[in-house]
């Protein structure tokens, strides 16, 4: 069947936790060198709670660390 990734939960949590303003969520959608089984994108965001534990963190994750990167300046000034 298709893979679990629960054995890479707390290798990214560790990483959440140890680089909160450094780390990014991705999927890597659409998956253009998948030549076999392609991943359920709702599955790998249903682990968001168990690697980012809480709301602060997941905030960080999907919002203001994607917009300290690719917007800067809207971050800057809405912070």
């Amino acid at each position: 069947g298709p893979p679990r990734y629960d054995d890479v939960v707390p290798f990214a949590k560790h990483v959440v936790e140890i680089f909160p303003d450094r780390t990014l969520w991705g999927t890597d959608w659409p998956h253009p060198n998948m030549t076999s089984h392609m991943p359920d994108d709702g599955k790998l965001v249903d682990f968001i709670p168990r690697i980012a534990v809480s709301d602060e963190l997941q905030r960080k994750l999907l919002v203001d660390n994607p917009m300290r990167l690719y917007w800067p300046e809207e971050f800057n000034n809405g912070s």
